[in-house]
């Protein structure tokens, strides 16, 4: 080593907070962009707070924060990278792991929920089979939003306490009668109603 040079011995990071990484794609971002308007304190990405689920299903006890963005998308892959902070008291967490970034980036007040599989496209339209007072099916247009795990918001086209079919979806039309049962629940899904076997309905 000449006069005047310096080397360096070590490094010293810390991870308390540690940082994690995640890739949004451009569409996630402009949406996100767009809902919160005027920026605020309270809407800021700032202030929303984070959950981490870990590698083996659980969810980290402490909430993070977004800290920073970067400047441009990578063309590549068509999203951008976001850091988040989170509180690492006692180092459980590490560099290198893999965990998944779950935030709440809206609140829908009385949003509908369906299966999906109670949802079918036909010809880029979304359909589901409503069950009627009179235990007949209409096959009613809707206009979906988000997925909620296995679930559907359902923005238009259906209204609070109506029965969908969530089996046999596929061979059921509008008009036939059904004998409905109640389906078990999926997630925070109100019951399901599907119908028996196509050879009970019959045309009307």
């Amino acid at each position: 080593m000449g006069p005047g040079q310096i080397q360096e011995l070590t490094a010293v990071s810390t991870v308390d907070p540690i940082k994690v990484y995640i890739a949004i794609s451009e569409q996630e971002y402009m949406k996100f962009r767009r809902k919160q308007g005027v920026k605020t304190a309270e809407n800021s990405a700032e202030a929303i707070p984070l959950e981490l689920i870990l590698a083996d299903g659980t969810v980290y006890p402490h909430k993070g924060k977004f800290s920073l963005a970067d400047r441009q998308v990578d063309v590549k892959t068509g999203t951008m990278r976001l850091g988040a902070l989170f509180p690492n008291p006692g180092n459980l967490l590490r560099p290198g792991q893999f965990a998944i970034v779950r935030a709440t980036m809206e609140t829908k007040k009385g949003a509908l929920l369906v299966p999906q599989r109670a949802v079918t496209e036909v010809q880029g339209k979304f359909l589901v089979a409503v069950v009627g007072a009179d235990n007949t099916v209409d096959l009613r247009p809707v206009t979906p939003a988000e997925r909620v795990g296995p679930l559907w918001v359902i923005d238009k086209g259906l209204k609070p306490g109506e029965r969908v079919v969530v089996e046999g979806v596929q061979k059921v039309k509008t008009g036939v009668a059904v004998a409905p049962t109640q389906a078990a629940a999926e997630g925070e899904a109100k019951p399901a109603t599907p119908p028996p076997s196509p050879a009970k309905g019959e045309k009307r």
